[in-house]
């Protein structure tokens, strides 16, 4: 039910009932006046319609007409089958109010409890992995400008308006907006079926993350080094002259190795780490049209992350609410454990002045602008309809605006905290790049002209380099040295997957004691990802309860251990070889596109269709206070323009260059560079399929209630819907102060 009052509505409806119980019940009126046959009678019991009655207070010694209706009734055997019982509230006498009825809705134990569940549903793993990418290639410290205006102007007033309207109705996001309006039923279904989609592949990114768990307890790590062949032989060796363990390699000497053979030199051509990547944890194809089989490991740790995520919402916000506090906590705790140690690493400062050395000439290019807004609207889990299930759990009287600006700044300053330890690993990465890079060329000048051996060092390189040039021109072009700049290296950028089982897996290996690093740091992973998913779960579960699509008599157990086995069952299409480019797709089409959509009809389905005025009311009575003329404005016009804007921008990037990936090619003529492919058109069919699903509900719905109140309006009988207020809508229960 929507939540502004409509007075006149109300009191027409109020009237007409109680005009309705007034003919009912006048005593003047004979019985057949109420009930004009017994066959009438006959058929109301047969259909088993419960009538409401209660006599009239009458003067001592007369017989209401009421009584005389009753002992009719008692003579047709109705009565004692229990087709009347006494009424309260609609008989126009002075008869006590009726009891507000207890509030069987489930609630947070406690605000923080509530405030630490939206928290862990916006900062996943994009906080990590995806927004320090972005500051290292928009310029550093000049991305955090646009960003922190997209959180102002888009962020921010999109976060409070589904707070606001989750706590208003109490609803989860299909009945909530079917109650705004029978119209925006589809913007509800579209943000459930999102966040099934996401859900499927999200959780196989937590799989990817255990597996590493899982192989961190072995010494040495197994990204380490490269496997011997099958006759154990083989040269292990490392590309590091100074014995440093980064990109370690092995090249085959034997004779009989075989397929295993062909291995070692795909490991041997990249190395290590990408090798455990790719063939040991993907066992990647080298196309999308190539699916192979299941691979048994992933598909173990697969089901068991979603038992694990089964475990955590059995009961919806009763079990999440408690795994929260552990979840959501503790990936600050390992995130400055990381931080006091990458501050120690040779190469940090390098990292962090990257980090925050801003180059204001990049914020020319709209790019810059587009990632900034994209990047908030997604960190935030905006339009997934998690939020909106959440806050329906909250007491209608809450700060929802106080809730929504702590969290999204939480939130930012979360993506900003990670940057640091994220940055400073990278910084050590590259200096060890870089160090490498020219012990590598002091090695071949000190054998080309038999200098002493530490004659050349990395300090004075520049000079001898400088040197030899003018003296040895000939000498020094055919050695072929490599050129070493660390900015090169530090422009090396990566994100997602790559940044946290690529980069960060080879910097782990560089760190004394990396077994207890790289066990710190996928368990900060998958409580990052686990906390997303109870809010991913929650925009599922909550909907399929309201709707009662299955019967009540199954128990939320049940339900919820449902949605996780067909879950895990569809999401096993995943663990194929080319599981990992499907992810790709899901991650680019249905995490993207759709949520756009769904949010621009979301903020102009409550401005333009539920009125901002009702929906101010509404937001003054849940907090105590007037909306101020930020929100007006940007729930007005300044979001939604920015949505459209965005939206526009990022179809018009997807247009202009055909949908590609990158496949992982061992025979690839630029081996170990990942070859660029077109997809094929049948993906592109899905990937326009999973861009298109969530959104064209959004239509089919309002065409659908625009049909059925087109037909139902040709019935005279037929009354439209009333609207309440939140007011009026919580006020008929009652909620217990804790």
């Amino acid at each position: 039910m929507p939540c502004e009052e409509h007075h006149t509505s109300l009191k027409a409806s109020e009237n007409r009932r109680r005009t309705e119980n007034k003919n009912l019940f006048d005593p003047e009126l004979p019985i057949n006046n109420i009930f004009p046959s017994s066959l009438a009678i006959e058929g109301t019991a047969k259909h088993h319609e419960r009538i409401l009655w209660a006599p009239p207070i009458k003067p001592a010694g007369e017989t209401p007409a009421g009584v005389e209706a009753s002992s009719h009734l008692q003579e047709k055997g109705l009565e004692s089958q229990g087709h009347f019982t006494q009424m309260s509230k609609d008989l126009p006498v002075d008869m006590p109010p009726e009891a507000p009825k207890e509030d069987s809705r489930p609630k947070w134990d406690n605000k923080f409890q509530y405030i630490l569940s939206c928290i862990g549903f916006a900062v996943g793993l994009g906080n990590v992995w995806r927004f320090p990418y972005l500051c290292q290639i928009h310029g550093g410290g000049a991305f955090l400008i646009p960003y922190f205006i997209a959180l102002i102007f888009e962020g921010i007033p999109l976060l409070h308006l589904e707070l606001a309207l989750g706590q208003c109705l109490r609803k989860g996001s299909i009945s909530a907006w079917s109650s705004i309006s029978p119209y925006l039923g589809g913007v509800g279904v579209g943000s459930w079926m999102v966040s099934v989609l996401v859900s499927l592949y999200y959780n196989t990114v937590l799989t990817w993350v255990m597996w590493y768990f899982i192989n961190s307890f072995q010494e040495p790590l197994p990204w380490s080094v490269c496997p011997l062949n099958e006759n154990r032989t083989g040269n292990c060796c490392s590309r590091h002259p100074c014995q440093h363990r980064e990109d370690h390699k092995c090249l085959s000497l034997g004779t009989n190795g075989g397929e295993r053979r062909r291995l070692n030199e795909e490991c041997y051509e990249s190395t290590a780490v990408n090798y455990f990547w790719y063939r040991k944890t993907l066992n990647i194809t080298p196309d999308i049209t190539e699916s192979d089989t299941l691979q048994w490991w992933l598909v173990l740790c697969l089901a068991a992350c979603w038992a694990i995520v089964y475990l955590c919402t059995i009961r919806g916000i009763e079990t999440t609410g408690k795994a929260i506090y552990v979840t959501a906590i503790f990936p600050y705790l390992v995130l400055t454990i990381f931080l006091i140690h990458g501050l120690t690493l040779p190469g940090a400062t390098e990292g962090l002045a990257y980090l925050f050395t801003p180059d204001l000439n990049v914020l020319k290019n709209p790019r810059v602008w587009l990632d900034a807004a994209t990047q908030i609207f997604f960190s935030l889990s905006l339009a997934f309809g998690g939020l909106i299930a959440f806050s329906s759990y909250n007491p209608p009287k809450n700060d929802c605006e106080k809730d929504a600006v702590t969290v999204a700044i939480v939130n930012s300053l979360t993506s900003l905290y990670a940057s640091i330890p994220v940055f400073s690993v990278l910084g050590f990465k590259a200096t060890t790049g870089y160090w490498d890079c020219l012990d590598r060329n002091i090695i071949s000048i000190i054998n080309e002209f038999d200098l002493p051996e530490q004659s050349i060092m990395r300090q004075n390189y520049t000079d001898w380099i400088t040197f030899l040039n003018s003296s040895y021109p000939e000498k020094i072009a055919g050695l072929k040295l490599k050129s070493c700049d660390l900015q090169e290296f530090l422009d090396q950028s990566v994100s997602g997957s790559g940044l946290a089982f690529i980069v960060f897996t080879q910097a782990i290996i560089l760190m004394p004691g990396s077994q207890a690093w790289a066990i710190l740091f996928f368990t900060m992973l998958f409580s990052l990802g686990l906390s997303s998913m109870f809010g991913n779960i929650e925009g599922v579960f909550t909907p399929l309860l309201e709707l009662q699509i299955i019967s009540k008599s199954i128990p939320k157990e049940l339900l919820s251990g449902i949605i996780c086995l067909v879950s895990f069952l569809i999401a096993l299409c995943f663990t194929l070889s080319s599981g990992s480019y499907w992810i790709d797709i899901f991650d680019r089409y249905a995490g993207s596109v759709p949520l756009l959509v769904i949010a621009f009809f979301e903020v102009t389905g409550v401005v333009y269709v539920y009125k901002i005025k009702r929906f101010s009311e509404d937001v003054k009575w849940m907090t105590g206070r007037k909306l101020n003329l930020y929100w007006q404005i940007t729930w007005r016009f300044i979001s939604p323009l920015l949505l459209l804007i965005v939206f526009v921008a990022f179809v018009t990037l997807q247009i202009q260059k055909p949908p590609t990936y990158t496949a992982w090619n061992p025979k690839h003529e630029d081996f170990p560079t990942k070859e660029e492919k077109a997809y094929p058109p049948w993906v592109q069919a899905i990937c326009v399929l999973l861009a298109v699903l969530p959104c064209i509900f959004v239509p089919l719905v309002a065409l659908f209630q625009l049909v059925k109140k087109m037909w139902r309006s040709k019935d005279p009988s037929f009354l439209p819907p009333e609207v309440f207020s939140c007011q009026e809508v919580n006020r008929n229960f009652s909620h217990p102060k804790k």
